[in-house]
């Protein structure tokens, strides 16, 4: 039976099977929270339901069957891990006034390898032209890694996909901590993936806190990828803010001193022509999506930014994670469409890098996986197309290398690189560990898998290696 006024509308997102738009299970119905953007938002009825908000729209989605909607990670999962919202946030005080000192793009005073920007991010570095230039595609995956994602992730990274210089296909994991598989991350960094840091506790409001509170989580999270799945602090080099709020000049300070090279957290509204990376030498060339990026200079960090996907007819709205983008159908080949159509604005036009970030939740639906799958082979049916990690981007960019000579670029090569952990190993240790989240008053069940001995306790802000002391002190690599 049709509801009076509801139109139909199949999404690609998350794990949703149907959207209904505009349709009332209350009486009052749903009104998309002001100043917090698109997004999923906890339905205030059920734990099975949630909305996604599109430019101040709510469109009803539903898990599918025995899943429920985690209202901190922002997706659907198993019901003894949904946390049921709607979850009331306090907004934090900020903590710097956002003063923007930083000074627009001087070229004459920015060159490669260590710094680059342009007037409005849209040039491509070292004056290549289009033609000469590959197209690298960057496929990203937030969150933590497990039982629930990896056979995906290994069906997409298959050995048989390779890029025209015959080396296989890569991707970037911004690993969040609970939940998390450290054995099967160890595998993902063994194989040539890059193992990037999101946070350890994926905290709302993060964007506001202190500089303490960053180390904490990002340097946190990168001492636990290092103790339980042996992948080097060398090896880790990116960072990504939870739901892409930047944590204005503090976040930035942090990525500064300990050692990381680039962030990956700032939205780019829909725009024509696609922005490449930048460093922070100058102001950012764009409008600030989030309204919290860095407004100092922070020389020689880099900045990958999210370009928003749509296509021209915004059929699907714009996102910058894909599965939050509202197809209207879930049939393979108009996926493959679809993401045909927002990559030739890349591809036709200036070649900058095509993010492709997911979270789990795209892989919930066939239709939307097929339609991956047939894009990856369609992406590698041409010449000049090539599926790079977000370090191997900024190889590129620090030294600009034509198409013709790609064969030979020792960065993108196929060359065992050194710190490589070992591979999987075959009888893992199965950790059950108490865990009381700060905010409760009881103790639940947390599970990690790692090759290593389990802990004393479930790792945790201040104890990155679960020892129940609480007593980790991070210091600055370099000031």
């Amino acid at each position: 039976m049709k509801l009076p006024g509801s139109v139909l509308v199949c999404t690609a997102l998350l794990v949703t099977v149907c959207a209904e738009k505009s349709v009332k299970f209350s009486d009052e119905p749903f009104i998309c929270p002001e100043g917090q953007g698109n997004g999923n938002f906890a339905d205030p009825a059920t734990c099975k339901r949630f909305y996604q908000c599109v430019d101040s729209f709510p469109y009803l989605n539903r898990c599918p069957s025995g899943l429920h909607f985690d209202d901190i990670s922002k997706f659907c999962t198993f019901k003894n891990e949904a946390r049921c919202g709607p979850i009331p946030v306090t907004p934090a005080p900020i903590t710097e006034t956002p003063i923007d000192i930083a000074l627009k793009c001087d070229t004459a005073n920015c060159e490669l390898p260590y710094c680059f920007c342009s007037r409005d991010g849209t040039i491509i570095p070292g004056g290549i032209q289009r033609e000469e230039t590959p197209q690298m595609i960057v496929m990203t995956f937030d969150g933590a890694v497990n039982h629930n994602n990896f056979d995906h992730y290994q069906k997409i990274f298959a050995k048989d996909r390779v890029n025209p210089n015959n080396c296989p296909i890569k991707g970037t994991f911004f690993i969040s901590h609970e939940y998390c598989n450290y054995n099967m991350v160890q595998g993902l960094a063994h194989d040539g993936h890059e193992i990037g840091v999101e946070t350890i506790s994926l905290q709302k409001g993060l964007e506001d806190k202190g500089y303490e509170e960053w180390v904490g989580e990002m340097i946190g999270m990168r001492e636990i990828l290092k103790y339980f799945s042996n992948v080097t602090s060398s090896e880790m080099v990116g960072m990504r803010a939870p739901y892409l709020k930047p944590g204005r000049n503090t976040q930035y300070k942090v990525i500064e001193d300990f050692g990381f090279i680039y962030d990956s957290s700032i939205g780019i509204s829909p725009s024509k022509i696609p922005i490449w990376p930048y460093t922070l030498d100058y102001k950012i060339p764009h409008e600030c999506k989030a309204g919290t990026c860095p407004t100092k200079t922070f020389p020689g960090v880099w900045e990958l930014p999210l370009n928003a996907h749509y296509v021209e007819s915004y059929e699907g709205g714009h996102c910058p994670y894909l599965d939050q983008c509202v197809l209207h159908n879930h049939d393979a080949d108009d996926v493959l469409e679809w993401l045909q159509e927002d990559f030739s604005r890349y591809y036709d036009q200036n070649r900058a890098p095509y993010m492709m970030p997911f979270h789990t939740n795209w892989f919930q639906i066939k239709e939307l996986e097929q339609g991956l799958h047939k894009f990856v082979d369609w992406a590698l049916s041409l010449p000049d197309v090539y599926f790079v990690t977000g370090t191997q981007v900024l190889n590129w960019m620090t030294d600009p290398t034509p198409l013709k000579n790609l064969n030979t670029f020792d960065a993108w090569g196929c060359k065992k690189r050194d710190n490589v952990p070992e591979p999987m190993c075959n009888n893992a240790n199965k950790c059950a560990l108490d865990f009381k989240p700060a905010e409760a008053n009881f103790t639940t069940t947390r599970y990690l898998e790692t090759c290593r001995e389990c802990p004393n306790k479930y790792p945790w802000l201040g104890d990155a290696e679960g020892t129940g002391l609480f007593n980790d002190n991070y210091n600055p690599e370099r000031k």
